[in-house]
């Protein structure tokens, strides 16, 4: 049996608790995830999962033995990490999860330079505006925008700051009553946004309580219909600058104050960092430096 190929189903078994998520995220049969697990045990003289129709959990012997194997693997990386930091040409897989707005904007800019400097890393982007847990999920990096980084498990690099808008549609003010002051967004339809963390409460001055008849994950959708004049949005620069650079809506309330939005990239803590991190974070460095 191929035992390092073994070791490393195990951990992400351990990770995913499904064989059917494992089986997927490396295109096999739950038949042979399983089949290499259990040869695993019969190699070991021990059962390493304890199996359900339903729950799938590790033994006290199998814990034991996951908190070790994550040691060899993080060893193994480092060694390849360590050669690789020789090499001229970076090289290897990337696994990066990004939100889902900053992907679709900025982001995807900026990948797109990165691959012309670096064409033999294998970039693999996961957009999503989830709170994922990077190393479960198997990423090298992630990018996480936001006020307060409250996640102490990793390094995290801030690159650059955003600002907020309260955002309208160029002719709004013709079918709705004008704006004077940050309290006056009460009388007003107020888009939110699901994953903000203040939720009804938009973060200018001391903060004013807002409702709408729109809530949703996206905030690029959340523009559509704030072209179309039926409400306003709290939206980054980030999102909303192009439509800013066409007229296709305006800011209100720009002197009262709101909070920056810091991007970070934050990564696994780890004794060698792989090289591919570290160019990828000084790429990134410099790229918002020079943008911004």
């Amino acid at each position: 049996m191929d035992k390092l190929r073994a070791i490393k189903l195990f951990v992400r078994l351990a990770d995913l608790g499904s064989f059917t998520k494992v089986a997927d995220e490396i295109n096999a049969s739950k038949s042979m995830i399983s089949k290499e697990i259990s040869r695993l045990e019969d190699n070991l003289g021990a059962r390493l999962i304890q199996r359900s129709t339903r729950t799938l959990t590790l033994t006290h012997v199998g814990e034991g033995y996951l908190e070790r194997c994550r040691e060899i693997l993080m060893k193994m990386d480092d060694a390849e990490s360590f050669v690789q930091d020789l090499q001229d040409k970076p090289k290897g897989k990337l696994k990066i999860n990004a939100p889902m707005a900053l992907g679709m904007t900025d982001l995807s800019r900026l990948f797109a330079d990165f691959m012309s400097v670096y064409p033999d890393i294998e970039l693999d982007i996961n957009l999503s505006d989830d709170n994922i847990d990077l190393i479960e999920q198997g990423f090298d990096v992630g990018f996480r925008a936001t006020s307060k980084l409250t996640d102490s498990n990793y390094i995290a690099r801030p690159l650059t700051q955003f600002s907020y808008r309260v955002c309208i549609a160029k002719d709004y003010f013709d079918s709705h009553p004008h704006i004077q002051t940050a309290e006056d967004l009460t009388h007003h339809n107020c888009f939110v946004y699901s994953y903000f963390t203040g939720k009804n409460i938009w973060p200018i001055g001391e903060g004013v309580p807002i409702k709408g008849t729109l809530k949703v994950n996206s905030t690029p959708f959340m523009m559509e219909a704030i072209k179309k004049g039926v409400g306003i949005g709290f939206i980054p620069d980030f999102v909303c600058q192009d439509d800013f650079d066409t007229n296709s809506v305006k800011e209100i309330l720009k002197t009262e104050p709101k909070p920056l939005l810091t991007l970070y990239a934050i990564y696994p803590a780890r004794q060698f960092v792989p090289p591919k991190i570290k160019l990828c974070i000084e790429f990134l460095e410099t790229w918002f430096k020079e943008k911004y």
